[in-house]
């Protein structure tokens, strides 16, 4: 059992939350640790089971999806759990502040159950569950507004090397490491090490954090209008 995902379940709906560790449980990949009605009971549960994957409803009573989300991910030790919050629809304010406050990704409570046992392994291993120009349109349309609420400032790039900024630019960008390695001239392990730098200078949990980050900073200029239609699923 040891090499299985650990996986804590959030949602204040008994049925979803129920039918989600069900449908993980029934796998031989997942072993589900914990499961939370509330914000509150998550966070709580997250410190004394430190499961590996979180999945994570937004719009709960009492503490919310993202306020949970920011709180866990402070809170916990590294490796930090990778959570994947689940919304309604995809243009969605609150799966920005998710993706910002640390989130590694997001699915729609519509996704087939295949598709979401496969996006919880992706996560669970490290990459990004969706393209960066997902992200980057959920920045378009909301781009300023977390920090105008008094969500927490943009963090400063200023203590990046050049080669970290680069690198966080190419990963803003859409490209994956191996991408990033071929463009640099340099081995894969190499851009690991200064993505992993670049992120604990800054403070991140994710690579789509980072990916707000760099548009957010202004080191990716992001587009002032873009279409919202047709907004890739999960």
């Amino acid at each position: 059992m040891g090499d299985m995902i650990t996986v804590m379940v959030v949602d204040d709906q008994v049925l979803i939350r129920a039918g989600l560790a069900a449908l993980l449980r029934a796998t031989s990949v997942f072993e589900v640790v914990a499961e939370a009605s509330d914000g509150e009971e998550a966070v709580a549960l997250a410190a004394s089971t430190r499961p590996q994957v979180i999945l994570m409803d937004l719009r709960m009573p009492g503490v919310d999806g993202v306020t949970a989300t920011r709180r866990i991910l402070a809170a916990s030790p590294r490796p930090v759990p990778r959570v994947i919050v689940l919304t309604t629809f995809d243009l969605d304010e609150y799966v920005y502040a998710a993706l910002r406050a640390g989130a590694a990704g997001y699915l729609l409570k519509e996704t087939d159950p295949a598709q979401l046992v496969s996006a919880v392994q992706t996560i669970a291993t490290g990459d990004m569950l969706f393209a960066p120009t997902v992200t980057r349109r959920l920045v378009d349309a909301y781009l300023g507004q977390a920090v105008s609420s008094g969500a927490g400032a943009v963090p400063d790039l200023a203590a990046l090397t050049p080669r970290e900024c680069e690198i966080l630019r190419l990963v803003a960008t859409g490209r994956a490491n191996a991408e990033i390695a071929a463009e640099l001239s340099v081995s894969e392990a190499t851009v690991k090490t200064h993505l992993n730098r670049l992120m604990t200078k800054l403070g991140l949990a994710s690579r789509a954090q980072a990916v707000v980050v760099a548009y957010e900073s202004g080191l990716v200029a992001a587009r002032v209008r873009r279409d919202t239609t047709g907004l890739p699923r999960g």
